[in-house]
């Protein structure tokens, strides 16, 4: 016998007896026989492979193992090669599910021996646990199976016929070499998915789902209790006594010069003497470096083949020479084909030469530029709506003279109002109603009216010229008409003193019963004291002699004791303080109290080209100028003798400013054609500040004239306009 056939014969009995399973068909027969003989002949003749790294059929590669598409490709061109027989062993597991999976309930059948292609369930052959293979390495076997024979090696082939053996073999790619079994074990599609989502760093199980979400595993709802009740050691609010020990030990040895520190490397103090931008930074002890500022880099017309559009003409280039020598341009463009047939820059020298005394000589000073958003300066003012009511819409038209309406004035109890016009009439309006209740009709324009302020006198001051008239409107009870008929009536005058009638003469008015007083210059304003009594009149032309007060109850006319410094604009009494009184001049506004002959308390700087108009708060604390550039100027008197506010919202000269009083509005007009409504609120906190708000800008009369006046109602939000047009506006909330 051979060698060969002995080691056939020691495997035939080691392996255990197989089991004869009946077979349903004559075909099934046919293909376990032919198995047999295949199974017989590969024992016979040592088919199997060499499976050190070098094989073709022995390695694995996770290439094998791409994807599922390889594998039955693969599968398929291994099948169609013409291998028809398959080695099938029918083992016991494995029929007893294929028999539980059959509908048709098919005979169960038995096999002889488990299947080896999974080491998880079936135990290994070889029982001899931990001991390395290298022991059996001269031996002829490679260890003992559960029945305690040994287990001879298989002879390896060649590496033709194990290339041969694999090319004939469609299922060789599944097969793995096992060297501790000696054995070929075929891995099953399962298995092959495993081992390629593991080569992939996937779950080798294609149902677990890494990204499942959290399970919150910890009743919220009934934990009343902490998890852990242990109190707080002490340990954790006492200073550890081992760091501190390491601290005092560290101190000692830095005092006595066991640890040194290394000494910071000084850096060299050099810096670039015609400056960087990155030396500007560094501290030095030398001058403060300021950069020099940067040249203009060149742009087209600089280069060497420049557009035609900047390439000057004859022409112009002729016309550079009549130039100056600083408006010529310094550079004029010429065009070259190549940069070969540029010539040498003739200003080269002479440019560097001039850019080194700009940089020596020139001196440079540095600026401090704040970058700061516009929005963040903006005041942050309260909404329109919140400030209602005011005035932003026309209501009523009051028409009827045909001239330019110069002054307005209302009734104290806001039922009448009175205007004055170039056409020489004074009209009386009824206020709700737009009707005219009464003209008067004089030889020279109007330039301004004024209404008594006591709602017991209703007096109309009209100045015209030189002339100052006093007109009963006959509105009042007859009561109220006697008294202001006494009161009118100049039967027993006074004896004036020598300065008061070198400046204005009492005279009766026999056209309409009233009185007439004549000044030695033309009136520009007049203003009423708030007790009714006593009017201011101006007279710019006056000089010293321009502002004078009339009383109207003894007929008399007084001269300030005041030496006048400018030609006086306008005058206003202090609504609460009865001895105050204000003059406006040209550039300056001054206070005086009259009970102290006059002696000035405050002088207001306005920084304006020239006053136009002046309106107090009722309060009596804060104060408005209007100018003849368009600006607007509130003084708080009580705070600085400088404005608090400037605004500047018409475009042309403002012709009169006032304040409501009992809203807190206050109003500008212009000869622009334009009223401004504000908002302005003073509390009674003074560290607080007032409160001004631009509100509605009303527009309607004509850019013939302009708006010349301006008057609030004096219980109402509502706001009187005169233009230019001839016409009366009434704007309403």
């Amino acid at each position: 016998m051979t060698k060969k056939s002995q080691g056939a014969n020691e495997d035939q009995v080691k392996e255990p007896k197989r089991k004869i399973v009946p077979l349903k068909s004559q075909k099934e027969a046919k293909e376990v026989k032919s198995s047999k003989k295949e199974e017989d002949l590969l024992l016979d003749s040592g088919t199997d492979s060499d499976y050190d790294g070098c094989s073709l059929s022995g390695s694995l590669n996770s290439d094998d193992f791409d994807s599922e598409d390889d594998f039955d490709s693969h599968r398929e061109t291994q099948d169609d090669s013409g291998h028809e027989g398959s080695d099938e062993v029918i083992d016991s597991e494995n029929g007893e599910e294929e028999d539980g999976s059959d509908d048709e309930g098919s005979e169960q059948r038995e096999v002889a021996e488990e299947s080896d292609s999974s080491e998880d369930e079936v135990a290994p052959r070889n029982t001899v646990g931990d001991v390395p293979l290298e022991w059996y390495k001269d031996e002829k076997h490679i260890g003992y199976d559960i029945t305690g024979k040994k287990i001879t090696k298989k002879e390896k082939q060649d590496k033709l016929d194990s290339f041969l053996a694999t090319m004939d073999d469609s299922k060789n790619w599944r097969k793995v070499y096992d060297e501790y079994n000696d054995e070929e074990v075929e891995l099953t599609k399962e298995e092959s998915k495993l081992i390629r989502r593991m080569l992939k760093g996937e779950a080798p199980h294609a149902d677990f789902d890494p990204y499942a979400p959290y399970v919150d595993w910890f009743k919220w709802d009934d934990a009343i209790h902490p998890l852990s009740s242990a109190p707080e050691p002490k340990r954790r609010f006492i200073p550890s006594k081992w760091e501190a020990k390491k601290v005092v030990k560290l101190v000692r040895a830095i005092r006595k010069g066991l640890i040194k520190f290394d000494k910071p490397e000084e850096e060299p103090n050099v810096y670039l003497l015609w400056g960087d931008d990155s030396a500007s930074d560094q501290k030095s002890k030398h001058l403060t470096y300021i950069p020099p500022p940067k040249l203009k880099l060149p742009g087209h017309e600089e280069s060497y083949n420049p557009s035609l559009e900047y390439i000057p003409s004859e022409e112009e280039k002729a016309s550079y020479e009549l130039m100056y020598e600083e408006d010529r341009p310094k550079f004029i463009p010429k065009r070259f084909t190549s940069l070969r047939s540029i010539p040498a820059y003739e200003n080269a020298l002479k440019e560097s030469f001039d850019r080194c005394l700009d940089l020596y000589l020139c001196p440079r000073v540095r600026k401090k530029r704040i970058n700061i958003d516009p929005e963040s300066l903006k005041p942050k003012l309260p909404s329109r709506k919140d400030l209602r009511p005011y005035p932003n819409s026309c209501y009523l038209e009051y028409k009827g003279h045909t001239g330019p309406v110069t002054s307005i004035s209302t009734e104290c109890s806001g039922q009448w109002i009175a205007s004055g016009s170039t056409d020489g009439s004074v009209r009386i309006w009824e206020v709700e109603t737009g009707r005219c209740l009464k003209v008067w009709q004089f030889d020279e324009a109007v330039k301004c009216v004024a209404w008594n302020p006591l709602p017991d006198f209703p007096i109309l001051a009209v100045a015209m010229g030189v002339d100052l008239f006093f007109l009963n409107t006959e509105l009042g009870t007859d009561e109220e008409q006697q008294r202001i008929e006494e009161l009118l009536r100049l039967d027993n005058l006074p004896e004036l003193d020598e300065a008061a009638a070198a400046i204005a003469k009492w005279l009766p008015d026999e056209k309409y019963r009233g009185i007439k007083i004549r000044h030695f210059k033309n009136l520009s304003y007049i203003d009423w004291h708030p007790r009714g009594d006593y009017l201011s009149a101006v007279m710019p032309g006056g000089e010293t002699r321009g502002v004078v007060i009339h009383q109207l109850s003894a007929h008399s006319t007084k001269r300030l004791p005041i030496k006048m410094r400018g030609l006086p604009v306008c005058t206003l009494f202090h609504p609460n303080h009865r001895g105050l009184f204000i003059i406006a001049t040209k550039k300056y506004v001054r206070v005086y109290n009259l009970h102290k002959n006059g002696e000035p308390i405050k002088k207001l700087e306005t920084g304006l080209r020239e006053i136009s108009s002046m309106a107090i708060h009722p309060g009596g604390d804060n104060l408005v100028v209007g100018s003849k550039e368009g600006k607007m100027c509130w003084f708080d008197m009580d705070l600085s003798s400088k404005p608090y506010k400037i605004l500047k919202n018409h475009p042309k000269d403002i012709t009169n400013v006032g304040f409501h009083r009992s809203y807190p509005l206050f109003a500008s007009c212009s000869e622009d054609s334009t009223a401004y409504v504000f908002h302005g609120k003073v509390y009674s906190d003074l560290n607080e500040n007032p409160l001004i708000v631009p509100l509605e800008i009303l527009r309607g009369h004509s850019s013939k004239g302009g708006v010349l006046d301006c008057k609030f109602h004096p219980r109402q939000p509502w706001l009187f306009t005169a233009g230019g047009d001839s016409v009366i506006k009434l704007y309403c909330h």
